[in-house]
């Protein structure tokens, strides 16, 4: 088993999600041959010095892979550079990486679907990323994989050969862009990923993935994913960092191993337009708007 990828789990301060995560991720089938990196981030404040200890603590005791490592930053880094630099360093020495962060729960067959893609396309530069979490789409008739634009970084995996091409200077990739890329890219406006683009620019998000998928987007890559999503996100609940409360993203894991690849690589439309769909509806009306806002609000005001 020498050919699996690392996996590289980025944790912070909230315990009880980084104890659930690393519970799905030791019952998948090829963690016991696995390796297992954890980068733990620094306290940002003085108040999240106890939680990240708490964190630290328990993936002392982490059992169930080939080994843990676990890399305990003296600083905060923050989770971009954090992600940035740990993803470069385990593909720098292995090649290859799968990339968790500490609220992702992981089906029992997301580490084989992830080594499998890995090594299927390993020498075809035109694939750049393999994702395993995919919305609860309507359309039931898609393949079981397809290739599609975007990148999504809920549970992902890259080769050096691809993580090469990431760009993390702004500037440089929204200079790229025309009005007719920026349709593209943002899946024909359902999606604020050219928003989150300029986000970043004004110092308003911190985003490494809208930088990846830009690199992505911009080298004509292309990102492998499941139709049946192999991850559920358990951090839209207003404890992440970077997370808001929602419920539009939730799905069920599937519970079987992923068989079938596509041998063409090249966006699948069927995909294309059901993710168009899915994206362009995912908010509801005005007044269901209104409400999960409000909502929101409340669950945060209660929570201080």
């Amino acid at each position: 088993m020498a050919h699996l990828a690392p996996i590289a789990l980025f944790v912070y301060n909230r315990p009880d999600h980084t104890r659930r995560t690393i519970s799905y991720l030791q019952k998948n089938e090829l963690a016991s041959d696995s390796r297992l990196f954890i980068f733990s981030d620094g306290e940002r404040t003085e108040k999240d010095r106890a939680a990240v200890t708490e964190v630290r603590e328990l993936t002392e005791a982490i059992e169930g892979f080939k080994f843990v490592k676990v890399i305990k930053r003296d600083k905060n880094l923050g989770l971009a550079n954090s992600i940035i630099s740990g993803v470069t360093e385990l593909v720098n020495e292995y090649g290859k990486v799968i990339v968790f962060e500490d609220d992702l729960l992981s089906s029992p067959y997301s580490l084989r679907f992830f080594n499998d893609a890995l090594m299927r396309y390993a020498d075809d530069e035109q694939v750049m990323h393999i994702g395993a979490y995919m919305f609860d789409l309507a359309d039931k008739t898609l393949p079981e994989t397809f290739f599609f634009r975007a990148a999504f970084s809920w549970g992902w995996a890259t080769w050096a050969r691809s993580w090469k091409h990431f760009e993390p200077d702004i500037d440089q990739l929204m200079s790229q862009f025309d009005d007719t890329k920026i349709k593209q890219f943002s899946i024909e406006g359902t999606m604020n990923f050219w928003k989150q683009m300029q986000g970043f620019k004004t110092g308003k998000n911190n985003s490494w993935a809208i930088r990846w998928y830009a690199s992505i987007f911009l080298k004509g890559g292309q990102t492998l994913n499941p139709s049946h999503s192999l991850i559920h996100n358990i951090g839209h609940d207003g404890s992440g960092v970077h997370s808001n409360i929602e419920n539009m993203y939730q799905v069920q894991i599937a519970r079987k191993p992923v068989t079938q690849f596509p041998t063409m690589v090249a966006e699948n439309p069927e995909a294309y337009r059901a993710i168009r769909q899915f994206l362009k509806n995912r908010k509801g009306t005005f007044l269901q708007r209104g409400m999960r806002f409000i909502k929101q609000l409340k669950i945060k005001y209660l929570a201080k």
